[in-house]
């Protein structure tokens, strides 16, 4: 049985497993809730993933060019490539302005009431990629 989110275990920010472009291993052992990965990709307070990406959310208002669509993404990354994405782009490309959304080193301009803080848990992250998975067509 999996743990509830405010029982599980997570990966700590600086300990992920990386193994070419992606990160096979959960950030968390709590199910993921594609529904709630909906809330956080439109979240303007979480992953505001809309102001940088095209995402196929029904009655979303504009979305951004400055990132690829994310329509039919399910289809093209497995959920570990997009675990790396999401967890710190910068590992595949160094110019990338894809936040890292895992990380609390080697950060630039961070505010002090942010310093040591991840921009989302760990359940977020998998919430969010359960729900990208769900993205199969263009």
């Amino acid at each position: 049985m999996l743990a509830t989110s405010a029982q599980a275990a997570t990966v700590p920010p600086g300990s992920v497993a990386v193994r070419d472009d992606e990160i096979m291993q959960p950030l968390t052992d709590a199910a993921p809730n594609p529904r709630r990965g909906l809330a956080v990709a439109g979240n303007t307070a979480m992953g505001n993933c809309l102001v940088c990406h095209a995402i196929p959310i029904p009655g979303a208002p504009g979305s951004g060019d400055l990132g690829p669509s994310l329509a039919g993404v399910g289809a093209r990354l497995s959920v570990g490539q997009m675990r790396l994405r999401i967890v710190d782009a910068k590992r595949l490309s160094p110019a990338t302005i894809m936040p890292a959304y895992y990380r609390t080193e080697g950060l630039n301009r961070v505010g002090t009431k942010y310093l040591g803080q991840t921009m989302l848990s760990a359940q977020d992250i998998e919430d969010l990629i359960a729900y990208l998975q769900t993205l199969k067509s263009e």
